[in-house]
């Protein structure tokens, strides 16, 4: 409740910004303004201290970083002159000396106002003269920490992150994740591990490679403080987006923790912590977005580095890079040996059935069920994120279920979380359903439990989401005659256009002279060639492969009466025309299959073995899929009757 009164008490002062500020907008100032005051009333106590510290030894010639940071007592510092009480004695000159102020601040500090583009917020502030009042406004604002404490700031800060996402709602969904989902997400993660939850003083890693806010890693070291005080989590970071990256890093700062470890750029094209493993990983990949502008640096790390690399079991669709992500954490696993390591991540449902057998997705769906990484997903609710209502799924993945969690060794743990949340009383853009406590508690019950109810909680082995796509191919059968159709169809062949006009004629020649007997039917392509293609020699015609090729086509029909063509080896050559493909269930023998299921519709056909694949898919909809039988005839009467009935009556009471 702190947290939002001093939230309500900071946001007051966007209401000197309206007109001049969009309310979608006002975050780029209240936000940055308050990580400065809070840095502000952090340093007052040893401000002096570092610019006589900066003083003594700017002669020295070398960093002085570790002197300041000393000085101060925190890992960062300001050697301006400046804070704001003193930039409230020059009205006249309040931009340059906050552009002076914030200039002075250590590097890793000023790199958060830079992403901020906390200088043009400036410019803008300071052309419209609302400057010299919002830093007024904000030195009226005690943010010291003996007033509010770094736990109480931090819900604060996340209180107006919250606010300034619920104003942008329309682009919220790419960098905010709703504070409910990360908890599911957290206790899912952190619940069953009981190292984390039971040593004294245990340090543990946590990654989050779309980083965001810094939302799920503060949620996952809150909750972790909770369940054991003792234990540290230390958080890693990568956000693509300058300004997001501004907030995480902010968000940590105010909190008193170290942000060295939280860096900007895209994960997948420029990996900042290339060779680091985590304990602990979370991450809300963006959904269907393409993956088109870096596909070169993608596709060079697959094909150069192979499995040594990230992306050795694949590349998905360019349309949809979300498994990238995914095969990004797999990689930075801690060894099983080591501890190993766990993983949650948000994805659509594409990544579940998108693919068949061989294609980029199923590949990488196989390396992970074959590895058993998978231990469970859950299908949330719809219409729980802020820019899209559509079905969403959180993965867990693990690599040392043989160590922690024998039982679920082989086994995969689908959740129907669909109809666990409550109605918001007011929708955020696409937002309109929340997980209650009760909800996400029931789900982290379901999960741990790792029972097979038939209902919401269901538990499958890796094999039951193999399938081994077979081709199932047919013979054949051709007749071939020279009529005048036919031999149309020839000379409209493209390799045959491409022959001169004599040969073109020569040829139209030769097969006409075939054709006199019209009634000539050839149902022997062997027969047939042995008449053709003397035909074609005597004519003086020398025709290529391709050209040779295109003729018959062209004189061929299908007929199911006519003998198998045969290719080399006497060996029946399959239409293509006629090709088809079946997935066989993994757990069951092909041929068994075959026989039950093809053959006593086809006699005929067979396996072409070169070309079995095997594919893996998760239809996690269809094994939740209740049929609900149809309404009988006279229950729908009885309502057609019952709605007639009261038009009647009304229309009644209009013609009186």
């Amino acid at each position: 409740m702190a947290g939002n009164n001093n939230a309500n008490l900071v946001w007051s002062i966007a209401n000197i910004l309206r007109g001049t500020y969009k309310p979608a907008q006002y975050g780029s100032v209240i936000l940055p303004f308050t990580i400065l005051r809070r840095l502000d009333c952090v340093l007052e106590a040893t401000k002096d201290a570092v610019l006589q510290e900066a003083e003594a030894k700017k002669d020295l010639n070398i960093p002085l970083d570790t002197f300041l940071q000393k000085a101060s007592g925190h890992s960062f510092f300001n050697t301006s002159k400046f804070n704001f009480v003193k930039l409230l004695d020059d009205p006249t000159n309040i931009k340059a000396n906050v552009l002076n102020y914030v200039q002075g601040f250590s590097e890793n500090t000023r790199d958060i106002f830079e992403r901020f583009e906390f200088y043009k917020t400036l410019e803008k502030l300071d052309s419209s003269d609302l400057l010299y009042h919002v830093t007024k406004d904000f030195t009226a604002i005690d943010l010291h920490p003996e007033t509010i404490s770094n736990i109480e700031m931090g819900l604060m800060f996340e209180e107006l992150i919250r606010r300034f996402a619920e104003a942008s709602n329309e682009t919220a969904g790419e960098h905010f994740t709703p504070r409910e989902v990360i908890q599911l997400m957290v206790q899912l993660l952190l619940n069953y591990d009981d190292d984390v939850l039971t040593k004294e003083g245990i340090v543990r890693s946590i990654y989050d490679p779309t980083a965001g806010t810094g939302g799920m890693l503060t949620v996952a070291q809150e909750h972790l403080h909770a369940l054991n005080p003792s234990a540290s989590l230390v958080a890693y970071g990568q956000e693509i987006n300058d300004e997001s990256y501004a907030i995480c890093k902010s968000d940590l700062l105010i909190k008193g923790q170290d942000i060295s470890k939280i860096s900007v750029g895209d994960t997948l094209a420029n990996d900042q912590n290339i060779g680091q493993q985590f304990d602990f990983m979370l991450s809300n990949p963006p959904f269907g977005v393409e993956w088109k502008k870096i596909q070169p640096q993608i596709q060079k790390e697959h094909e150069l580095h192979g499995f040594d690399g990230r992306f050795g079991p694949g590349l998905p669709r360019v349309s949809d890079g979300s498994l990238l992500f995914l095969l990004h954490l797999v990689r930075k696993m801690r060894p099983a040996h080591d501890g190993g390591s766990r993983i949650g991540i948000v994805l659509n449902g594409s990544p579940l059935f998108t693919g068949g057998a061989g294609s980029g997705e199923s590949e990488i769906r196989k390396y992970l069920i074959e590895n058993d990484f998978v231990e469970a997903i859950i299908a949330l609710p719809t219409d729980m994120f802020y820019n899209t209502g559509i079905s969403t799924y959180i993965w867990i993945l693990s690599n040392s279920k043989k160590q922690k969690h024998p039982e679920r060794v082989g086994k995969i743990q689908l959740i129907n979380g669909v109809d666990f949340f409550q109605k918001m009383r007011k929708s955020l853009g696409s937002k309109r359903k929340e997980l209650g406590a009760k909800d996400i508690a029931k789900i982290v019950q379901l999960y741990g439990a790792f029972e097979d109810d038939g209902e919401t909680s269901k538990i499958f082995t890796n094999q039951d989401f193999g399938y081994s796509t077979i081709t199932v191919e047919r013979p054949l059968k051709l007749n071939f005659a020279c009529k005048p159709e036919r031999i149309e169809a020839v000379l409209a062949q493209k390799p045959v256009e491409k022959l001169s006009d004599d040969d073109r004629q020569l040829l139209e020649k030769t097969l006409t002279r075939l054709s006199e007997d019209e009634t000539k039917l050839w149902k022997n392509r062997e027969a047939f060639l042995k008449v053709l293609r003397p035909a074609i020699a005597g004519a003086g015609l020398k025709l290529g492969a391709p050209v040779l090729k295109a003729v018959i086509a062209g004189l061929s029909e299908r007929d199911e009466t006519a003998d198998v063509c045969k290719g080399p080896k006497d060996a029946p050559e399959a239409d293509a025309d006629l090709r088809d493909t079946e997935n066989v269930p993994l757990g069951e023998d092909i041929r068994a299959y075959f026989e039950r299921e093809v053959l006593p519709h086809v006699r005929d056909a067979w396996i072409d073995d070169t070309k079995t694949k095997v594919g893996y898919e998760i239809p996690f909809t269809r094994h939740f899929y209740k049929y609900v039988a149809p309404r009988s005839l006279d229950e729908i009467d009885a309502d057609l009757n019952g709605l007639i009935s009261e038009i009647t009556k009304l229309l009644a009471e209009v013609e009186k």
